[in-house]
């Protein structure tokens, strides 16, 4: 069981026999633990830094890490045996082998030897947080959780499994995102089926806001960052104040396992990240030689696919352990890729998988300069001249009221003319070029720091003193007054029509600016940014609820797709009680049924009275054609679904949207919500789901005052996976009350905390 202190003073407050409030001197780190175990880690270097972070983390999530670390050692199979499924849906085979493979290429090693690899600081910081996790560990006799205490495969760390860790971030979006395909990929008439495809869930993306100080009461920055990202073990948040006097002090939200901020504030500036709409990977399409499926042609040479032998150790059902190899191929561009049907491996065709941050190993030293930065400008030349942030954007805002936006990030060098001229069929959910043709491989600008990757000049940046936001859609309509053009589509669209998401954004930035959202005067204070956030409005039941009912009140029996007529006052009658948003009680009855009937039908040309407009994006499409035959079709099968399935019509939202069993507020993206919360989500009703895999996860709102940064937070997982510690759902409940933890940042500010906690390391 973890050891957990009560409130303290700090005059009196000694652990180890040094005074709580001691500055770290020589090798002293000082964590500090303040209300819901959230720990402010003080340090003398980096390497301290990292001490302190490692050892605060595995206090809270030691079994997590390690389980981490088996899944980046390629040893699930040895350990849990082949057929278990890992939280990214995988099974232990399938990670084991693509894991081993990035392992045997030895790029991590390479990285971290170029001459351009990784700062000291980001070393010392890797190194100093597997030190904290094995000092946490040889303390405790292996682990304080009871998950995993005394199994074998809980294991001293080193500094190469941080760095596979910070590997795997990079690639999220890359080959993380497609292991199944990159080691079933195999030539025709092998006995490997290709690869199932493992869907992840929908909408792990994020909402981000920028305010300057024509939009904000104080005439100041703020920021809003509202992460949708997973509540698991693998890839949750884990909130942390990190402090190197006059050199670093920055408080937020890291990924599990990572020594560093990804979202979070310093006294002048505060930043979040949302998941771009840019493609960072791509496919090339092989024409094979004849008789010969592992050799393929360009510009009219024969070139021979590499062969590699990897091998996993795979526990057997009788206990024992043995080996697995399989035969994995690839060329100098990257692993070969298969896709069951139109993307599968023929006598004449393959593809080629090409991840822009299978060489970046940057994005430590990319986070570690943003959360040094003093304003916006810093942050733009961060970007610029690290290029190290994988798959996202950036939004973020000031003390001097600036705000701004940028997707500068790591993203393959395709012009619109090599795409127009080089992409090949077929659609199959990445960007296809041609690879018989030399001349269609990446290109390169000046200005990239690394080769083969769009330069910043081409990647588009804002800086307003309104707004600025991203809610996953691309960045032309980043503010709506000043729409960004003239970058290359593999970045995002242009004149396209926006997310319901995006749409419910930019009218909660707008009913703010004029006062119309009823939170008092028009400009945004602190209070009316999280009254907004968390505010559950849903875009499609605003704009169509109300019709909806009319329709269904006007005609008691609909007829369903199958001709039967059914009778829908029930389910009428829940949607006229209902207050269409996502919060939960009673008052959530008619929430669930308009989620499915959204599933079963709210798609379409037809779904919308007034289309997408390009001159009035931020507005259009809007109002539901509740008279659409269809839309009634899909209302009676939606009511026939229910009665199948055994569902009331009437379920409220607590009863499918939980965690730990304590309802969830918020809804799914697809309807139109803001704050993301994925319950059930698919046509066929549950009346009961498991706990919340993703949505909204570390919320952040920020005030950069001329004072200093004031910040309320909401980590509504918790900082801990174990189900004993009072941090695993004492922030869900807070989250339930709508009711926020107050940042703490200055040295004052940490003192006074009720329930201090201090440990210090040396």
């Amino acid at each position: 069981m973890k050891r957990h202190w009560g409130a303290l003073s700090v005059a009196a407050a000694l652990f180890a026999g040094v005074p709580a409030a001691a500055s770290p001197d020589g090798q002293a780190t000082v964590i500090r633990r303040t209300s819901y175990g959230i720990p402010h880690i003080k340090a003398a270097d980096y390497r301290g830094l990292g001490l302190g972070a490692g050892y605060a983390f595995a206090e809270d999530n030691a079994c997590a890490l390690a389980d981490i670390a088996v899944t980046l050692a390629g040893e699930r199979s040895r350990w849990h045996g082949p057929g278990a499924t890992t939280l990214s849906g995988d099974n232990n085979l399938v990670s084991d082998l693509y894991h081993q493979r990035v392992n045997q290429s030895r790029v991590i090693e390479r990285l971290l030897a170029a001459p351009n690899g990784p700062s000291r600081q980001a070393r010392d910081l890797m190194r100093g947080y597997a030190d904290g996790y094995n000092r946490h560990l040889a303390g405790t006799g292996g682990s304080t959780d009871v998950t995993c205490r005394g199994a074998q495969w809980v294991r001293p760390l080193t500094e190469i499994d941080m760095w596979r860790r910070v590997y795997q971030v990079a690639t999220f979006e890359g080959g993380e995102s497609a292991p199944g395909n990159l080691v079933t990929a195999q030539p025709p008439g092998s006995p490997v089926p290709p690869a199932t495809p493992v869907a992840r869930p929908g909408d792990v993306g994020s909402n981000a806001i920028g305010l300057g100080k024509a939009a904000t009461a104080g005439r100041t920055g703020m920021v809003l960052g509202n992460p949708h990202f997973l509540w698991q073990d693998d890839f949750r948040f884990y909130q942390q104040h990190l402090t190197i006097p006059g050199e670093l002090n920055v408080s937020g939200a890291g990924m599990a396992g990572a020594p560093f901020v990804l979202i979070g504030h310093n006294d002048r500036m505060a930043w979040s990240h949302t998941t771009s709409d840019a493609e960072v990977t791509t496919l090339s399409k092989l024409a094979l030689v004849p008789g010969d499926p592992t050799s393929y042609v360009v510009d009219g040479q024969a070139h021979r696919m590499t062969s590699e032998q990897v091998t996993v150790a795979a526990r057997q059902p009788d206990g024992s352990v043995r080996p697995v190899t399989r035969t994995l191929y690839r060329t100098p561009e990257g692993p070969l890729y298969e896709l069951p049907g139109p993307g599968e491996w023929t006598d004449s065709t393959a593809y080629v998988f090409r991840d822009a941050n299978a060489d970046n190993l940057r994005l430590v030293d990319q986070w570690l300069a943003i959360a040094r930065s003093g304003n916006v400008q810093d942050v733009h030349a961060s970007l610029k001249r690290h290029q190290g942030l994988p798959w996202v954007n950036t939004v973020a805002a000031d003390s001097t009221g600036a705000a701004y936006y940028a997707d500068i990030q790591v993203v393959p060098h395709v012009t619109d003319e090599l795409r127009a001229r080089c992409a090949a069929g077929p659609q199959i959910g990445r960007l296809v070029l041609d690879g018989s043709r030399s001349s269609c491989g990446w290109g390169s600008d000046p200005d990239a720091v690394v080769p083969g990757r769009l330069g910043p000049g081409r990647l588009p940046s804002l800086v307003r003193h309104d707004h600025v936001s991203n809610m996953n859609n691309s960045p032309w309509l980043a503010n709506p007054a000043q729409p960004l053009t003239g970058y290359p589509s593999i970045v995002g669209d242009v004149g396209t029509e926006r997310s319901p998401r995006t749409r419910l954004g930019l009218d909660m930035i707008a009913d703010r600016l004029d006062g119309s959202d009823g939170l008092g005067a028009p400009g945004f204070t602190l209070p009316a940014l999280q009254a907004s956030m968390l505010g559950n409005r849903n875009l499609t039941a605003e704009q169509g609820r109300v019709a909806i009912v009319a329709v269904c009140q006007a005609n008691p029996t609909l007829t369903a797709s199958d001709g039967s007529p059914v009778d829908v006052r029930a389910a009428c009658a829940a949607l006229a009680a209902w207050d269409g948003t996502g919060e939960t009680g009673e008052r959530s009855r008619g929430a669930y049924f308009w989620r499915v009937y959204g599933n079963n039908g709210m798609r379409g040309p037809d779904m919308w009275l007034v289309p997408f407009d390009v001159a009035d994006p931020a507005r259009t499409p809007r109002d539901i054609n509740a008279g659409s035959p269809r839309l009634k079709q899909a209302f009676a099968d939606t009511v026939k679904a229910f009665a199948a399935a055994g569902v009331p019509v009437d379920l409220p939202l607590d009863t499918v949207q939980q965690y730990a069993g304590i309802p969830i507020h918020g809804c799914n993206g697809a309807e139109g919500c803001f704050n993301v919360i994925n319950g059930p989500y698919g046509r066929v009703p549950v009346s009961q789901a498991p706990d919340i895999r993703h949505g909204s996860s570390f919320v952040m709102a920020a005030e950069l005052t001329r004072s200093g940064p004031r910040m309320r937070s909401i980590l509504i997982h918790g900082q801990s996976v174990n189900k004993a510690s009072p941090h695993h759902t004492d922030q869900a409940r807070l989250y339930a009350r709508k009711q926020w933890v107050t940042g703490l940042f200055t040295e004052t500010e940490i003192a006074r905390d009720p329930r201090l906690a201090v440990r210090v390391l040396r």
